[in-house]
């Protein structure tokens, strides 16, 4: 993929909304784990442990990149990733129980901060080795754009996904769309997905279609459980 191009800049635009959709729990995490800091090592806490979290990604996504060459593998990633963007329009239950990290030294944040990114940073780390189409420059740079927007932005961030629910519809379409992307471009199945086919644009519209219609009905089910419980 050339650089700057135009195929590149749709595919840092679709890792960076990947990141900032996808990244909620984990700017949530961030904050939480240095919360019991004195206020003069919150900061300091927050800027090294998104620079050690923004390697380690950045690490995992090369590897699950170079992984998704393996035969077979892209469809098994373009199928979980279809189940991540399913998801991801779902109301997780739960509150504000005490299940997050705290840490009360420096380090001990930092080892939080950049443990529990990597832990749950696998459903970002598969949408944005699917995005970058094997471009780990692309990789690199929508990680950097995107996780200090995140870490430094966070409130601003959650706000806006609460405000306007359409951003996560959004990020949902582009994992679906990343997921289609990935299936049909699967060796195992040239033989079914031609290049200059018709299904292939029909895989992609019914896997949109399918996870946004999917992910808004349980959404409302739920919604509706829950006011007839109250």
């Amino acid at each position: 993929m050339e650089f700057l191009s135009s195929a590149w800049l749709s595919a840092l635009l679709a890792i960076v909304l990947i990141d900032l959709v996808l990244a909620g729990d984990n700017a949530i995490v961030i904050a939480l784990a240095a919360r019991s800091l004195p206020s003069h090592l919150q900061r300091r806490a927050i800027v090294w442990g998104t620079v050690g979290a923004v390697v380690v990604r950045s690490l995992m996504t090369m590897g699950v990149v170079w992984l998704l060459k393996i035969p077979g593998l892209m469809l098994v990633g373009g199928l979980g990733l279809v189940w991540i963007a399913y998801k991801l329009l779902v109301p997780q239950d739960g509150g504000e129980g005490g299940h997050h990290p705290v840490a009360t030294t420096f380090w001990g944040a930092m080892k939080t901060i950049v443990v529990a990114d990597a832990l749950m940073g696998i459903d970002n780390v598969l949408g944005v080795a699917g995005a970058a189409h094997g471009a780990f420059d692309l990789v690199v740079i929508g990680l950097l754009i995107s996780v200090p927007i995140v870490v430094w932005g966070s409130t601003l961030v959650l706000k806006l996904v609460e405000r306007f629910p359409i951003i996560t519809y959004a990020g949902a379409g582009v994992l679906a769309y990343t997921a289609a992307h990935m299936i049909v471009s699967e060796p195992l199945l040239d033989d079914v997905f031609d290049p200059s086919a018709l299904n292939r644009i029909v895989t992609h519209a019914l896997l949109i279609v399918g996870v946004l219609a999917a992910g808004w009905r349980a959404a409302h089910r739920q919604a509706r459980a829950r006011m007839s419980t109250t």
